[in-house]
């Protein structure tokens, strides 16, 4: 399969309801029927991996509902926490689209629903749809973003404003899917442990217990087992920023 460049006329606006808030949601009615006859229904349990590093491609997945984590694996073994997926998210789509062994593993963080879709589908829908390249291109922008802005994070705040700015992140795409409490409060929907939290971060779990004790005692978040829910996300967002001035 050659790599696939979107076609240079009949691209349509992306939809009014178009935030990045995912690539399933910024489809019409009739792209999604499309998609659907061309995909298969899967359902995947928590943990299953979706797709693997370096493997070939031969499918893009549309996540239904569930979350998921990208992973890299370095050479000496050591698994790096790339993104978090949700609901509406493409995924396991770049290695198919460039003609490449995947570059990250995609694990299911908890119960996934999902559509899988045959590369050639993927593109022959592509094809038929073109304005559907747009979005596919504004994903892949907004995740070059974001790979930027982790990397700056991480080189220029220390672990507590580090902190704050993925898990207003994390706030701001739960809340996407799950609307805020009565309080203003948002449960992180990822149900992320502190090792994959130091990983996202570049840090270590220790690094990630005590930033997350500076802003408990902030009041800024409530813990539990593997939940955390952000007491004020304006509140954490003005703490990453004045931490970091």
């Amino acid at each position: 399969m050659n790599t696939r460049t979107p076609p240079r006329g009949g691209i349509a606006a992306p939809s009014p309801a178009g935030r990045g808030d995912g690539f399933w949601p910024e489809l019409d009615p009739a792209q999604r029927a499309a998609l659907e006859a061309a995909a298969r229904p899967r359902n995947y349990p928590a943990r299953a991996p979706l797709c693997y590093q370096g493997e070939d491609s031969d499918h893009i997945i549309v996540i239904r509902s569930g979350w998921a984590k990208a992973t890299s694996s370095t050479p000496d073994g050591h698994e790096v926490v790339l993104a978090v997926r949700g609901p509406g998210d493409l995924v396991c789509e770049s290695a198919v689209l460039g003609s490449r062994q995947r570059s990250a593993t995609v694990t299911a963080l908890t119960a996934v629903r999902a559509l899988v879709v045959p590369a050639a589908r993927f593109t022959a829908f592509l094809d038929a749809h073109p304005g559907v390249w747009l979005l596919v291109s504004g994903t892949f922008v907004r995740r070059l973003d974001d790979a930027d802005r982790r990397v700056q994070a991480n080189v220029s705040a220390q672990g507590p404003r580090r902190l704050a700015m993925l898990l207003s992140h994390l706030a701001d795409l739960s809340a996407r899917y799950s609307p805020p409490a009565a309080d203003g409060s948002v449960d992180i929907g990822p149900p992320l442990s502190q090792e994959e939290l130091g990983s996202w971060m570049d840090a270590s779990r220790e690094t990630v217990a005590r930033a997350l004790a500076v802003l408990r005692r902030a009041g800024l978040v409530r813990t539990g087992r593997r939940k955390i829910t952000v007491v004020a996300p304006d509140a954490l967002r003005g703490f990453a920023r004045e931490i970091g001035e």
